[in-house]
């Protein structure tokens, strides 16, 4: 016979339960492959087994933070001491008809992470291993798809949740505990990122430093190598003055044997004719010299001018292109208003949905934009489109799964990044009380806009916070409403030029306005804004070809000047060659005329000697500074080497530094947008409190109040007439006397038929009655007793009194209450897989047992996937093709 707790029904193929995990150097593994049943999966194992860590694993895989997994600050913690890395993969099934893109994936999706010491990747693969997402969005859509939220404790329940679930005493405790711990975390993230600031500027001033110590290195190296190459140069020159002055030494020798005094006179007149020439050569050289430095400033001087209008020129063409596509955007926006909330895309995001309107539950509001007008003119256009731009272009939908659909529609469309609120569509508008208002006579962002659609108005209430941002119209203003006036329920102050003024405790902040911020879309029309702009743009374009006619102008004057210059140092060259040759002829012919031959060679060989002797010691002077600027030289360039690598190495450490502060960062932006939606539901919820349910349950006690007393008082003078004794003995219920009348005349005319029926007197039936009453009395005690040795009964059920604190409960009662609420939740949790880790943590053996049996009827019955981790024995779950029991390996010594 079939055990009637279990489910007889089909299994069928669910996607999204989990096939395989495979760990790499994480935590305390270093290859770890385990294979789960698609049903239930009991994992027992030893204490420092690394049961624990295929659940953190699972956390990690589907994008959990490491703070989430309550395990490690940073991801890097988790890779295993003396590994440089680590990997998580986990294999998910994609089979049935909640399928995910099976046409891309196939029957297995492989969510890979992994994870270095500077950073950490994710990659989907298909089931044939082939990479197909890189992204945390492509991560995104599979758990949005599936619903596996990890850090939901009724989808993975970890041992810490298993020990501290259920500990506060009563719900608004546990209320004010989901408020404290947000706002302790978003203090300590808050400092956290704070001091991860200081250090990163610290690190990218120490950068900076680096940098300037590596390009003055450089710098220093260059001029060395620089100052190198013209001593050695000059030192080339010294070495062919000594081998010019040999020569002339030997041909003054040789001159001096075969020169007549006809010669000598020949030769002065050469000299003098060579002096005319060196002179002329010399004032030609000084006037080209002069031309062309006179030339190359004017081709400076132009070059920046160039420069300038270029500059000028592309500025100008830049700001034509965007006035046009400004004027373009604005007329397409004047032909259909809701271009302006998402251009083209929103247009084909609106034919999908007509196509699908069959599917959705509640066809979806959207643009939210175009279903809000501005009520006083376009005076605050821009401080409106400043406080809730950025959901003018969302859509509105009912349900989740209405969402789903309408990102199936956007991605039809080819509309990413679609920002969706799910809202319940027949909440009626919101009625903000006036003390609940900023108190101020300046308008608010609520009251300067209308739409006829109420759910549109409570978006921008309950996401937007339109009701509690204040607009004005000037600077000064702003400043003196957001900072001086301490005005009650005030978030932020907008003016009407564009600034956001607020202050959180004692800092105040205030921002520019937004670069690029499109204004105007919510005008009442387009056409002065299109006016001004083409006047705008004909002004650009008329600048723009002026520039244009400027520039070629001075392109051409530019070349001219090239090419002057051009042609001045060539004729400045040929006239320098020309006097250096006539230069050195004259001087022979000088040192050739010396009134006494014989004497005045001898001399003039002495002074050669002596010039030589000279040059050889300036040559040896030359060459041990040269040895030693090749030294200098050699320093340098090891230094600046150092400094390269050592600006290298700190650029590697400060990467660490900004990844966490970008991380960090990350994280105190989604703590703060937690606590602003706690913040708003604790406000939300209490103002229904006082303005709802509490005056209605002070009603209902008084009406109870009063009913009371008048059933007391009409019992008091029922009783006068008829004891409530008898009439419970005839077994009839409280009524008024008309029916008490009608039913006592039934009860006469059904003792007349029962008289004519039974011989037994009244007496003889009562006391047969009696008997058997008595008879039933034993039984039942006979079977109470049987079944209290069969139950477990927990000590407050064994008392008079209830429990109603969790803190009173024992560390055995919290987990089995913790066990029993967890599948209680179960159908809140859509996720295609449940994990629990000790969840039998202090239970006796007794109490395990029962919650064993429960937890596997249950699993059984719910058809979804289980996992199960203990390190208590599980031979008592009794054996089932649907249950798979795996044990760890006992941790190494």
């Amino acid at each position: 016979m079939a055990d009637p707790r279990v489910s007889t029904q089909p299994t069928r193929l669910q996607a999204g339960i989990i096939s395989r995990i495979r760990l790499e150097n994480f935590m305390c593994h270093s290859n770890l492959e385990i294979e789960l049943g698609d049903s239930v999966n009991f994992i027992t194992g030893q204490n420092g087994s690394g049961k624990s860590a295929i659940l953190t694993a699972l956390c990690v895989a589907f994008g959990s933070r490491a703070r989430g997994t309550q395990r490690a600050n940073t991801l890097k913690d988790f890779i295993k001491t003396g590994c440089s890395h680590a990997l998580v993969q986990v294999d998910v099934k994609n089979q049935g008809e909640d399928a995910f893109k099976p046409d891309m994936y196939g029957d297995v999706i492989i969510v890979e992470r992994r994870i270095s010491e500077s950073s950490s990747s994710i990659t989907l693969k298909n089931s044939q291993g082939k990479r197909v997402g890189t992204k945390k969005d492509d991560l995104r859509e599979v758990v949005v798809h599936f619903n596996i939220d990890v850090e939901n404790p009724c989808v993975v329940m970890s041992q810490d949740k298993s020990r501290e679930f259920l500990h506060s005493g009563n719900a608004k405790d546990k209320f004010k505990d989901k408020m404290k711990d947000l706002s302790e975390r978003f203090a300590n993230k808050k400092s956290h990122v704070s001091d991860l600031l200081n250090r990163t500027n610290e690190v990218k001033t120490k950068m900076h430093e680096l940098r300037e110590s590596v390009s003055m290195a450089a710098k220093e190296r260059l001029e060395l190598e620089g100052e190198q190459d013209r001593k050695t140069r000059q030192l080339q020159k010294m070495v062919r003055d000594v081998q010019l002055l040999e020569q002339q030494i030997h041909d003054m020798h040789e001159q001096y044997n075969r020169n007549t005094q006809a010669e000598q006179n020949e030769m002065e007149g050469r000299l003098l004719a060579l002096q005319v020439e060196v002179d002329d050569a010399n004032v030609s050289c000084q006037r080209l010299k002069e031309e062309e430095e006179t030339m190359t400033q004017r081709i400076a001087m132009i070059e920046k001018e160039l420069e300038e209008i270029a500059r000028k020129v592309g500025y100008a063409e830049k700001s034509h292109h965007e006035i046009s596509s400004r004027v373009r955007e604005l007329q397409m926006h004047q032909t259909n208003k809701v271009t302006a909330f998402g251009g083209f895309l929103v247009t084909n995001l609106l034919r999908a949905i007509e196509r699908h309107q069959r599917r959705f539950r509640i066809p979806p509001i959207g643009p939210i934009g175009a279903h809000v007008k501005l009520e006083h003119g376009d005076m605050w256009s821009i401080a409106v489109e400043n406080a809730v731009g950025r959901l003018l272009n969302a859509f509105i939908v009912t349900n989740h799964k209405d969402s789903i659909l309408l990102r199936d529609c956007a991605r039809e469309a080819n509309y990413n990044h679609l920002k969706i609120i799910i809202y319940d569509f027949s909440r009626p508008r919101m009625d903000i009380p006036w003390h609940m208002l900023p108190q101020t006579k300046h308008p608010t962002t609520l009251s300067v806009i209308h739409s006829d659609n109420p759910t549109v108005l409570n978006v921008l209430i309950d996401l937007g916070n339109a009701e509690r941002q204040v607009l004005v119209k000037d600077y000064d203003v702003g400043k003196t409403v957001a900072f001086d006036q301490r005005i009650s329920n005030l978030k932020e102050v907008y003016t009407s030029d564009g600034y956001k003024m607020f202050s959180r405790g004692s800092a105040q902040t205030i921002l520019p306005p937004i670069r690029n911020l499109r204004a105007g879309r919510l005008c009442a029309s387009f056409d002065i804004q299109i006016k001004d702009l083409e006047r705008d743009a004909a002004e650009a374009k008329e600048y723009l070809e002026q520039g244009r006619g400027v520039k070629r102008s001075k392109e051409d004057e530019l070349k001219n000047l090239q090419d002057s210059l051009r042609s001045i140092k060539k004729r400045r060259m040929n006239v320098d060659r020309h006097l250096r040759s006539k230069d050195f002829e004259l001087q022979d012919l000088k040192n050739s005329l010396s009134s006494e031959a014989g004497s005045a060679s001898e001399s003039t060989v002495d002074e050669l000697h002596q010039e030589i002797s000279k040059l050889q010691d300036e040559i040896r002077e030359k060459e041990t500074f040269l040895e030693k600027l090749q030294t200098k030289v050699d320093e340098a360039g090891n230094r600046a080497k150092d400094l390269k690598v050592s600006l290298e190495k700190f650029r590697e450490s400060a990467n660490t530094d900004l990844e966490a502060f970008n991380e960090a960062e990350e994280e105190l932006l989604m703590l703060e947008n937690d606590l602003r939606e706690a913040e708003a539901k604790k406000k939300y919820y209490e103002g229904m409190m006082e303005t709802k349910v509490l005056p209605d349950i002070e009603k209902a006690v008084a009406e109870h109040q009063e009913l009371e007393n008048l059933c007391k008082e009409s019992h008091k003078k029922a009783s006068i007439i008829c004891p409530q004794s008898e009439i419970e003995g005839l077994g009839c219920k409280e009524s008024n006397p008309e029916q008490l009348s009608a039913e006592l005349t039934q009860l006469k005319e059904r003792f007349q038929r029962e008289s004519q029926r039974f011989s037994e007197s009244i007496e003889d039936l009562k006391m047969l009655r009696e008997k058997k009453q008595l008879k039933i009395s034993r039984k039942q005690q006979t079977y109470k007793a049987l079944r209290e040795k069969l139950e477990v009964t927990m000590p407050q059920d064994a008392s008079s009194s209830t429990v109603k604190d969790t803190r009173g409960l024992s560390g055995g009662e919290r987990s089995f209450s913790t066990l029993c609420f967890a599948l209680t939740l179960h159908e809140m949790t859509e996720a295609p897989f449940r994990a629990m880790d000790e969840f039998d943590v202090f239970m006796d053996a007794v109490s395990r047992k029962i919650s064993l049996d429960a937890i596997v009827d249950f699993a059984l019955a719910q058809g979804s996937q289980w996992i199960f981790i203990t390190p208590h024995d599980i031979s008592m779950v009794r054996n089932d093709e649907r249950i798979k029991k795996q044990q760890m390996a006992a941790p190494r010594g």
